[in-house]
């Protein structure tokens, strides 16, 4: 399971009351092109508190994609487009951290 972010001096019943009030764990996906080639990659997994906004985690994801997503022919737009749309929100992966956790 890649590294999860957020929960740093946080007592299970403190983590299991940020769930309850929406909590969630999320991860920003990111392109990076060279001319030809376009890759897709994803962040660490981040742990985005209930009164906590998720661009405070994804506009570095952001940033990559802007800079260096574009200019892979044909996939980079694609990517950086999705890539621009998931860092306000990041991707949900709440449903699969926690049933990885129940393990």
């Amino acid at each position: 399971m890649a590294k999860i972010i957020g929960l740093d001096n946080m007592s299970a019943e403190e983590f299991k009351k940020e769930l309850e009030k929406g909590g969630k764990f999320v991860m920003f996906p990111y392109a990076i092109s060279i001319i030809v080639m376009t890759f897709k990659r994803s962040s660490d997994i981040y742990f985005v508190k209930a009164d906590d906004s998720a661009i405070k985690y994804g506009y570095k994801y952001l940033l990559i994609s802007l800079l260096l997503g574009w200019w892979g022919v044909p996939w980079g737009p694609v990517y950086t487009v999705q890539s621009i749309v998931n860092a306000f929100s990041g991707k949900d992966v709440t449903k699969e951290v926690l049933e990885e956790i129940k393990k």
